[in-house]
């Protein structure tokens, strides 16, 4: 027998429309016409962005989210967690009092490497990757304090971006992932496989769908990621190579019932207007919105 599909939780989040923590990244659209892009195609919650993005007055920005009639689902944070770990913790303090106090429940946190973007990656030693383990548990005691979840989000570009890296972190923390299919398999990891592998320490989704051409060639050093990205590395869902359906039903049967957040990384240039992100949001929507009746079928 089939198992039925429950319906999903589905967030948003600004990178869909090029809002980005990297510095040059490209153009960044205010957060009104986000947020109205949001609410207009009805979706009703969100990732918080890159700190200061959105106001870091927990009164403002609740009232910003109101106007719109959005909710808080909580953020993504790219710390260095590897060395001077007092720094990451006090910023990681901050962040989840915004998203605690604005009815957020996850941190979503990545392990930096200390360099500007995504596009190399240091190796660390032992002794670093102890510290990062340390360090990511000593932020998961910091945001439970909130009321919040720590996710850790194996990331292109950081300290857990491998099959192995991931593998790893597993066996030496206790912390739940955030699945993102596209950093994933970008990665080197199928999602759908680890989500089979490991559905009890999946926390949170983060849904991408990538062309696995160009995901080739990032791993492979060919092409920064960074520009794979201006190249479209990243597609309405549906339209890549990651199996978004296969997917989602692997963590329904797995007793899920968390956010899936919907993250087609963009980068806009200057010219460049809310138009396509929506557009496309709208079709990874309309996608989304099909699995139901897919799954039945199977």
């Amino acid at each position: 027998m089939t198992e039925p599909l429950y319906p999903l939780r589905i967030a948003a989040a600004p990178i869909s429309w090029g809002v980005c923590e990297v510095p040059g990244w490209g153009h960044v659209l205010d957060a009104h016409t986000v947020l109205s892009e949001m609410a207009a195609l009805g979706l009703s919650a969100t990732e918080l962005g890159p700190p200061g993005y959105l106001p870091r007055d927990p009164d403002e920005l609740r009232a910003l989210l109101g106007t719109f009639g959005i909710s808080s689902v909580g953020g993504f944070l790219a710390m260095v967690l590897h060395a001077e770990p007092e720094a990451a913790l006090a910023e990681a303090k901050a962040a989840a009092a915004l998203y605690a106090a604005t009815g957020g429940d996850v941190l979503v946190l990545a392990a930096a490497t200390g360099l500007a973007g995504y596009d190399a990656r240091p190796p660390l030693s032992d002794t670093e990757w102890r510290t990062l383990i340390d360090t990511a548990a000593a932020i998961r005691d910091i945001a439970e304090a909130y009321g919040l979840r720590t996710v850790l989000h194996p990331h292109v570009g950081t300290q857990v971006e491998s099959e192995a890296e991931v593998e790893r972190f597993l066996a030496d923390s206790d912390l739940d992932l955030c699945l993102d299919t596209g950093h994933l398999l970008i990665g080197g990891t199928d999602p759908v496989r680890l989500a089979e592998r490991h559905s009890t320490r999946i926390g949170h989704v983060h849904l991408k769908d990538v062309r696995s051409a160009l995901a080739d060639e990032v791993r492979g050093g060919t092409l920064e990621y960074s520009e794979a990205v201006r190249r479209g590395l990243y597609v309405p869902l549906g339209e890549g190579d990651v199996d978004i359906a296969a997917l989602v039903r692997c963590m329904n049967a797995a007793g899920y019932r968390g956010w899936y957040v919907m993250e087609q990384d963009t980068a806009l240039q200057p010219t460049d207007s809310a138009e396509l992100p929506s557009r496309n949001t709208e079709r990874s929507l309309r996608h989304l919105a099909g699995l139901a009746p897919a799954a039945a079928r199977n």
